[in-house]
């Protein structure tokens, strides 16, 4: 799970959006968060293709009340390319629905950690894991999309292994 100084850092914004790689904690961080602040999770899967997805975001980010999102938006600029061949979300869209979290008093927060140690959790936790190989072209994919989300929203990255070091 990570650090209790994420959880704490989290629970200062109205809206969290977590996002990283499988295995990083975004759902452990996301009930500690519902049990411990108050906060309502969503959690995001594969969107269906015939829904419209930065209107679907929009109007969830709109709803009132403190709220988690437990993977959305950001997922898909790295899971549909490398799984699907193509994102169905523009990264333009993406930064305005990020400028969304921040004038929502928002935060994005990029779960991530060694390829290694990631791959072991899965394993781990699931039974089977894809390799570090591919654990990290996961990882870099979101480091490139929250480069490029850059001074759209308060971006706060945890190194989720560091303490496992």
């Amino acid at each position: 799970m990570p650090a209790s100084p994420t959880l704490t850092a989290a629970a200062g914004y109205e809206v969290v959006v977590l996002e990283g790689c499988d295995g990083t904690g975004k759902t452990t961080l996301a009930t500690a968060l519902a049990a411990k602040h108050g906060y309502t999770v969503m959690h995001f899967g594969r969107t269906p293709g015939r829904i419209d997805l930065a209107e679907r975001y929009r109007s969830v980010l709109s709803r009132p009340g403190r709220i988690v999102l437990d993977r959305s938006f950001i997922s898909e600029l790295v899971y549909g390319p490398l799984r699907y061949g193509r994102s169905r979300l523009s990264v333009t869209a993406a930064a305005e629905l990020a400028l969304q979290v921040a004038d929502r008093r928002g935060v994005l927060i990029h779960l991530t950690g060694r390829p290694d140690e990631i791959a072991a959790r899965l394993r781990a936790r699931d039974g089977y894991a894809p390799t570090p190989e591919q654990v990290a072209d996961v990882i870099n994919a979101y480091r490139d999309v929250f480069d490029a989300l850059a001074g759209t929203a308060p971006i706060i990255t945890v190194d989720v292994t560091a303490e496992t070091a």
